[in-house]
């Protein structure tokens, strides 16, 4: 597994820390650890950033000028992507999906979509249920007509080039937990475009590091949900030159904490928000960590006495577009406690 080999843009603070969490991990009767890629840098930090250095590295090669990407309204990789072609002097168009139904204020206006704004993004929006990856080609081709030379980058992120992302974020894991003389049990991560999810299966597998991964989705149902992330993951080790790598029982999502859809906050996301908090002065976001937290909570009877490490994939600066659900569940805060 040599990295080198691929062109890559360093966008990323790296590594990112892989730290106890002892009040959470008290109350929940486990060994609990988190690896912190809310902390990436760029923009805020989240996961996007580390599939974005493989994807800018691939546009440049191919002499792009300007990135072509999709999300929901509150997107954290659009926000990172506008992010990054800001930095490096590249265009940036962006179709955000109305995909929530919202319209509160906060929501079509602040958090994420005001950061976008803020980075020079071109933004058009669309309704719920268009098929994105057509939009995206529509895009690019106006692009095209126009004399540019658009890079286009799926949601997420997620093919095998930015899956390579996370395939080097397991080997960092790997050799942080060595450093420490840490035996990890599981990792446990939200999985909603697979890329994170793929490219982590991906990296242990190559590796031959024998750590499960379990994947708490944020959108689709189970059988959709693995079969994205066991394609992607088969993709990416291929493209590491190890077609056979990834066996099925390598990939595991648990969608039954989605709720009633993807970016629609339930009360198990907001006490999970609130308990990551008012423990260990965590904060998730509502859409993809808060769910995969709120998941872990509820199984947390069957991993009880593992070594579990939480893979924190960003996106507080989405709490933003959420307040006008949150505050009024949120009151004027806890009570004072030790």
């Amino acid at each position: 597994m040599h990295l080198a080999r691929f062109p890559r843009v360093r966008l990323a603070h790296l590594p990112t820390p892989l730290e106890p969490l002892p009040r959470l991990g008290e109350k929940l009767g486990l060994d609990l650890w988190i690896k912190r890629d809310d902390a990436t840098g760029l923009a805020g930090g989240g996961n996007k950033t580390r599939k974005l250095e493989f994807l800018l590295g691939d546009a440049f090669e191919k002499g792009a000028d300007v990135l072509v990407t999709q999300g929901a309204v509150q997107s954290n990789h659009v926000r990172q992507t506008a992010a990054a072609a800001a930095a490096h002097g590249l265009g940036c168009a962006i179709i955000l999906e109305a995909r929530t139904g919202s319209t509160a204020p906060d929501y079509v206006g602040n958090g994420n979509v005001l950061l976008d704004k803020l980075f020079g993004a071109s933004i058009r929006t669309v309704d719920a249920g268009t098929d994105m990856n057509a939009e995206l080609e529509t895009e690019a081709a106006r692009l095209r007509g126009e004399g540019r030379r658009p890079y286009v980058i799926p949601g997420g992120g997620s093919n095998p080039i930015g899956a390579l992302g996370y395939v080097d974020c397991a080997r960092e894991i790997v050799t942080q937990a060595d450093d420490l003389d840490l035996a990890i049990d599981r990792i446990v991560t939200a999985t909603g475009s697979a890329g994170t999810h793929g490219g982590l299966v991906a990296g242990l597998a190559v590796m031959g590091a024998d750590v499960p991964v379990l994947g708490f989705g944020v959108r689709a149902p189970k059988a959709r949900q693995e079969a994205m992330v066991l394609k992607l993951a088969r993709e990416t080790a291929a493209l590491l030159g190890r077609p056979d790598a990834v066996t099925d029982d390598m990939v595991v999502a648990d969608c039954d904490y989605v709720g009633e859809g993807y970016g629609l906050v339930d009360q198990g996301v907001i006490d999970a928000l609130v308990l990551a908090a008012r423990t260990d002065g965590i904060v998730l976001d509502p859409v993809y960590s808060a769910k995969a937290m709120k998941g872990l909570i509820a199984r947390t009877a069957e991993f009880r006495g593992e070594t579990v490490v939480f893979l924190h994939t960003g996106g507080a600066q989405g709490l933003f577009g959420y307040q006008s659900v949150l505050e009024g569940a949120l009151g004027h805060g806890g009570t004072v406690e030790n």
